[in-house]
């Protein structure tokens, strides 16, 4: 098999990958195993690798601005309730909707579908880590660019941009291991929405799915890195904090605290209670990378 050409390349292994992946279920038409879902995780992997490095950037910019919306609804809706966090919750979910029926690149939903082919070693490790570094960047640069036109154009009121500072000092001032452990739990439920996306057969199923997950992250106190790198970035720019100490204290723990969720309670676990079943067989030996290109790459 050929890992990569210049532009990331995948394709044999893409076409043997969505080759055995199913559209319905074999016992049941509307609904499927452990095994078919792994199939289309790989299949839909495969896909993501092999996008350009310029789209899949866009991509991920387009959801750290969608995930913006997160941030403005729930400031706007806790200001207006008074600061009832059940009140201001509801509306929190909404940028991951757009993100995710989109089909937008976030950083926290890349702990599955590549980590999968890592797993397989249809890809390198260092090809995951370009991977999860360009979409990441992406998710910040959206950020910031949300983040300053809250802060700057005056789009919320002075009463809801104080909410919004203290919602992210909240954050901020919360212990380094406690902000990592509920961001562990972020991550693992960010995994598994798309490990259960695979899983849906129609949109209506995703959108309730996407709702009801995202809406535990604020009711749970729990933090995702996209938000909190949007609130950060908020607080940098209305002077409240320094870009050193809101990277360090809270953007830092949350990114590490939810990529350890997502890869080892979902992404692992999952692999493994397919691989019990001999599912590896799907993805013929033939295409898997040596061991020392599998880790250092080309």
């Amino acid at each position: 098999m050929t890992e990569a050409t210049g532009d990331g390349e995948v394709s044999e292994s893409r076409d043997e990958a969505q080759s055995v992946a199913p559209s319905t279920g074999a016992a049941v038409p509307d609904r499927f195993s452990s095994e078919e879902i792994f199939s289309r995780v790989i299949a839909a992997a495969e896909d993501e690798i092999n996008t350009r490095a310029r789209r899949l950037f866009f991509s991920a910019l387009a959801a750290g601005l969608a995930i913006t919306l997160t941030v403005l609804l729930y400031t706007t809706v806790t200001h207006a309730s008074g600061g009832a966090p059940l009140v201001g919750a509801i509306l929190y979910p909404v940028g991951f909707i757009y993100v995710i029926i989109g089909n937008y690149q976030l950083y926290t939903e890349n702990t599955l579908p590549p980590v999968t082919l890592v797993l397989e070693r249809i890809i390198s490790i260092p090809s995951l880590l370009r991977n999860w570094g360009l979409v990441l960047t992406g998710n910040v640069v959206g950020g910031a660019i949300g983040a300053a036109t809250l802060a700057f154009t005056g789009i919320l009121s002075l009463g809801a941009a104080a909410t919004a500072s203290d919602i992210a000092l909240t954050g901020v001032a919360t212990p380094w291991w406690s902000l990592f452990f509920k961001a562990i739990i972020a991550g693992f439920i960010v995994a598994g929405v798309v490990w259960l996306e695979y899983a849906a057969r129609d949109t209506i199923s995703r959108l309730v799915l996407v709702y009801m997950a995202f809406l535990s992250i604020p009711l749970g106190g729990l933090y995702h890195i996209v938000v909190a790198a949007t609130e950060v970035l908020f607080l940098v720019f209305v002077g409240d904090i320094g870009i050193w100490v809101g990277a360090s204290e809270f953007a830092l723990p949350v990114l590490l605290g939810n990529t350890a969720g997502g890869v080892v309670l979902v992404t692992v676990v999952n692999y493994f209670q397919v691989e019990a079943r001999d599912y590896h067989t799907h993805v013929h030996e033939h295409l898997r990378l040596p061991l020392r290109e599998w880790i250092f790459g080309r």
